[in-house]
């Protein structure tokens, strides 16, 4: 019988995109096994890689713009289109995510969502019907209000004047004004890959959840939850509606928030959109392969909480079908973690070495790692 084997891999952020890291376990897997039959569904969850996998899916193109970066430096982004052109895909992380700012030079009381504004502007610019965004992997806390700037909602103070962009400039906020608004975000179907349940205010909010990898000290994070309590009140109070408690509105620094309440967007499990436009879910389904192969930069405590690796895991579970991990780093106690349905995870890098090089060689530690796995495992 011919081996067949899932290869199901997310980004390793910064490092390697989804299709990259496909085509590393392919050639690994062809090092032992030539005439097994490989199918690569590159995956993403919502955050950093969404729009890689997404398109890669479709076969279709990247478009390339320059926006603004969160700490207010212009930045190379791309949305990429499906086919028809009718269909644009875009992932917050690459406008404004964590990835672009140095952890040094993290500053979430000024990081701003205005680029992702811009990235936003640009998909609507191409004419494209509906929108796909992947909210995950943000540097911002500014609940929004920079991708509402870009797309021509006023933000005033009591003077009539623009509020400066970043978290802090929302407590000068009195006023939304929406005359100048993009004329196509009503001629849209703006769907939000999130796989984030956490409110926007509270112990399990935004700041206060999110707020620490984005750089927010003890002292930072109650000045953010104030800023977006005020942002929450005058927007809700335009609207005539709450929407702080929504599930996901907490996502992306308060992102959500914004997209849930003025952008009247659809928040979706991120995980189960890509499986459903890759054609993921529907080949797991089939219950035909012999191993599952997938992967992702890191495994921590949060890999449990919904991540790639635990859903990938529970859906592999429903056909029975063996799923191997390969990683590039195992932070905390690996032996807690709790990855139902996934068998074994393997660490790719080889030895000790420096965070640069781990991730320079990424592509090559990923290919010998699959191929020592799989001679292993006695396919050679």
């Amino acid at each position: 019988m011919t081996l067949r084997i899932l290869v199901a891999p997310d980004s390793f952020k910064g490092s390697l995109s989804s299709p990259q890291v496909c085509q590393a376990m392919e050639t690994g897997i062809r090092a032992v096994a030539p005439d097994a039959t490989v199918h690569c569904f590159p995956m993403a969850d919502g955050g950093e890689g969404t729009m890689e996998a997404v398109v890669s899916a479709w076969q279709g193109r990247r478009c390339t713009v320059t926006i603004t970066g969160p700490m207010g430096l212009p930045t190379p982004a791309a949305f990429g289109l499906s086919v028809d052109g009718k269909t644009a895909v875009l992932d917050m992380a690459s406008a404004s995510g964590l990835t672009l700012v140095a952890p040094e030079a993290l500053r979430p009381l000024l990081a701003s969502s205005f680029g992702t504004g811009e990235l936003l502007a640009a998909a609507l610019h191409s004419g494209a019907e509906q929108i796909i965004m992947g909210i995950g992997g943000s540097a911002t806390n500014d609940g929004g209000a920079g991708m509402l700037q870009a797309l021509g909602y006023r933000l005033l103070d009591r003077e009539g004047r623009d509020i400066p962009r970043g978290a802090f400039g929302l407590t000068q906020l009195t006023q939304i004004d929406t005359q100048a608004v993009h004329p196509r975000l009503k001629a849209v179907t703006l769907a939000v890959a999130c796989d984030v349940v956490n409110p926007l205010l509270g112990m399990n909010g935004a700041s206060f959840v999110f707020g620490p990898q984005k750089g927010a000290g003890t002292d930072v994070i109650p000045v953010l939850e104030a800023a977006l309590a005020h942002f929450a009140t005058v927007v809700e109070q335009h609207l005539g509606k709450v929407f702080r408690l929504e599930p996901g509105a907490g996502a992306a620094g308060g992102l959500g928030f914004s997209l849930l309440s003025l952008l009247n967007a659809r928040l979706q499990s991120g995980f189960d959109l890509v499986a459903s436009i890759t054609g993921f879910d529907a080949a797991v389904r089939t219950g035909s392969y012999q191993w599952l192969l997938t992967g992702e930069g890191q495994v921590d405590a949060q890999s449990q909480q919904g991540k790639l690796l635990s859903r990938i895991g529970r859906l592999a579970l429903e056909t029975k079908t063996p799923v191997i991990a390969f990683v590039g780093a195992i932070v905390g106690d690996a032996h807690a973690l709790t990855l139902p349905g996934v068998d074994h995870i393997f660490p790719i890098v080889p030895g000790p070495c420096s965070l640069d090089v781990a991730m320079d060689q990424a592509g090559a530690y990923v290919t010998a790692t699959v191929t020592r796995v799989m001679k292993l495992a006695g396919f050679a």
